[in-house]
């Protein structure tokens, strides 16, 4: 129990330092350049970070079940294409928006449960799974679109993603409804109990009567579902679906969760400090764009950062394991 207490409070320490280097960069740039301060910079900010902020939760529960999720990208886009093809189909009207929506939920469920089976039944890495999910879910998503995006999409569907409610973005407002609902499933259900210990434990969590199958097809089918959620803002985003959108974000949220302190090997990690690493990591990408740093620097730094903040994890893991 101590150290389960320690643990929370050493994420609640990572959560205040990713807050404290927000601010600052914040500061920073708006001192700098004021347009930082922007009303457009902002809700652009807004409007962005839904996307890939989303997705960052699915991998943080994966994560936290001991294993990964990299078929997230394919897994939305494929969500996306089936929303946009049923609304084009039935004729663009809200029915087939709404019918859109709950097919693209229903894709991504199934290609969640579909990862879980595969990996919890068969216990075949989850790496290996889902890298083999991102080929095959981004093929399916290219022999329906043949390639070129699927555009024409209703005007209504657009407001989704760039819509605002009360002057507040409709994606940062559902952004932040799944995150206080994935509080909840973490912190207040038998689900959320049970899949820490799963990935603290598994032959533990086996034998203390917990469904370790159950729990990981849950888990999978859970960030399936985030993943859907996902491809529908990128495709009312941008009006349109296509195979290949946020080809980059599958190394941006693995970046978000394990500078967000979820621990790579499993049992471990908090939505706040998740949240916090979202928010920062905007901050810097958008800094980045009024600074004209070129795209391809700013995917060496994401790669970068990855890689000093993976191995001070695990320099750190090491020492608490010593002490």
């Amino acid at each position: 129990m101590q150290k389960i207490t320690n643990y929370f409070k050493k994420a609640d320490r990572i959560a205040l330092a990713l807050l404290i280097g927000s601010v600052l960069i914040f500061v920073l740039m708006g001192v700098t350049h004021p347009k930082f301060f922007g009303k457009s910079n902002l809700q652009s900010m807004l409007i962005q970070f839904p996307e890939y902020g989303i997705l960052a939760f699915g991998m943080m529960i994966a994560m936290i079940a001991g294993g990964i999720d990299l078929s997230l990208v394919g897994i939305a886009n494929l969500s996306g294409i089936v929303a946009a093809v049923l609304m084009l189909r039935m004729g663009g009207t809200n029915l087939s928006i709404g019918i859109g929506i709950v097919a693209a939920v229903l894709v991504g469920g199934l290609c969640g449960l579909f990862n879980g089976f595969i990996i919890g039944f068969l216990d075949i890495p989850a790496m290996l799974v889902t890298l083999c999910g991102l080929q095959l879910y981004s093929g399916l998503a290219l022999i329906i679109t043949k390639g070129p995006a699927i555009t024409g999409l209703p005007e209504t569907f657009s407001n989704i993603a760039n819509g605002k409610l009360l002057g507040v973005p409709i994606g940062a407002i559902v952004f932040v409804l799944i995150a206080i609902l994935l509080c909840y499933l973490l912190y207040y259900t038998v689900y959320g109990k049970s899949l820490y210990l799963m990935g603290t434990n598994k032959i533990a969590s086996r034998f203390s009567g917990i469904n370790n199958l159950r729990i990981t097809m849950l888990t999978y089918c859970l960030s399936g579902i985030f993943g859907s959620f996902a491809g529908i803002l990128m495709a009312s985003h941008y009006n349109s679906a296509k195979s290949d959108y946020g080809t980059s974000y599958t190394l941006l949220t693995l970046l978000i969760v394990v500078l967000g302190g979820v621990n790579p090997n499993g049992g471990r990690g908090k939505v706040m400090g998740v949240v916090m690493s979202i928010i920062l990591l905007q901050l810097v990408s958008s800094a980045f764009n009024i600074l004209r740093v070129n795209a391809f620097v700013k995917t060496f730094a994401w790669g970068l950062i990855l890689i000093l903040v993976t191995t001070a994890t695990y320099l750190t893991a090491q020492k608490e394991a010593r002490d």
